[in-house]
């Protein structure tokens, strides 16, 4: 997507943007952010280093599955763990392996303006189609509306693919304020909001006040997709697509396709594997579910640690109880 004085991408980078059907296209048609993605894990190998043939892995087996796209450097990726010489080596292998029309997103969020904009053009270089930016949050007791705003237009300005919002409070302390939402969603280049909070209300009033504007919500958690679907989120980002990517997207299929009490039986089952993998035991859970359907999660960077054999047998029974395993 090229917008008014942004960056000019690179030849290569332009020509494989062009190609992308669900890109936005020259007469100004928006990206289409519709459908599930998985927040990819970053595996790694026993000494710590990114295992890239088990990343390889992982996206022949997800090829077969019909994801919108695939999330690189989201939380579930350890990306605070990354170097960015890391960052930006994972998002070219990932983005080799993909097929053009499906949207590869990469995390580009960093503490400072500055320090966002130059790995937004990395991320933008290595074969991002679109950039997902967390709220900045070390300070943030100063990150009002006011500031926010500003960090996210600068961003936006200076970003040649089109910028996501990303709020995900359980892990930054900071919930995206809704003015600030607002404001930037009338931005030409920012697109879309990937919405973790888990409050329905605020999503389906985020969705009604931007109504106006070509401006997109992604549910953040498979625990809340169908209820995200109901206020008007077009999609999710889940953590748990990693593990049950087809059941997500039939979930998907059910709601779009308005079969809501098939939709309803179908989510219930999987809320209890996804609080798993998430809020209870978080990235060393979905890790280990991987290794049980066939995919490599690999060990996790330290400081985080493998599953303690009681947290493995409350992880196997949240799946099972629910037919997976």
């Amino acid at each position: 997507m090229l917008i008014s004085g942004a960056p000019i991408m690179s030849f290569r980078r332009l020509w494989t943007t062009s190609a992308r059907l669900s890109l936005s296209s020259a007469a100004g048609v928006r990206l289409d952010l519709s459908g599930v993605y998985p927040p990819i894990a970053t595996p790694f190998t026993a000494q710590e280093d990114v295992d890239y043939d088990k990343l390889e892995h992982n996206l022949r087996k997800y090829a077969s599955i019909p994801f919108k796209g695939l999330v690189v450097q989201g939380s579930n990726g350890e990306y605070p763990y990354l170097t960015e010489e890391e960052r930006e080596e994972v998002v070219k292998r990932v983005r080799r392996s993909m097929p053009a029309n499906k949207l590869l997103i990469a995390g580009s969020g960093c503490e400072s303006t500055r320090a966002t904009l130059e790995l937004t053009a990395k991320m933008s270089d290595a074969g991002a189609d679109a950039v997902l930016v967390v709220t900045p949050c070390f300070y943030k007791g100063k990150m009002d509306a006011r500031a926010l705003i500003q960090h996210f237009t600068k961003v936006a300005d200076g970003s040649a693919v089109p910028v996501i919002l990303y709020s995900v409070p359980a892990n930054t302390g900071l919930e995206l304020p809704m003015d600030a939402i607002v404001h930037l969603s009338q931005h030409p280049n920012i697109v879309g909001l990937k919405d973790s909070g888990g409050d329905i209300t605020r999503m389906g009033l985020i969705v009604h006040k931007s109504k106006d504007q070509d401006f997109q919500v992604l549910a953040g958690s498979a625990g809340f997709l169908m209820a995200a679907y109901c206020v008007g989120a077009v999609g999710g980002v889940c953590a748990l697509a990693n593990v049950l990517g087809q059941p997500l997207c039939d979930l998907e299929r059910l709601c779009s396709s308005g079969r809501w009490e098939e939709a309803r039986e179908l989510q219930a089952r999987l809320i209890e594997p996804n609080a798993a993998v998430t809020r209870k035991l978080g990235v060393p859970a979905l890790k280990q579910a991987m290794e049980w359907f066939g995919l490599r999660g690999g060990v996790c960077r330290s400081p985080l640690g493998p599953l303690r054999q009681e947290e493995t047998e409350r992880l196997r029974r949240d799946f099972s109880s629910n037919g997976w395993l």
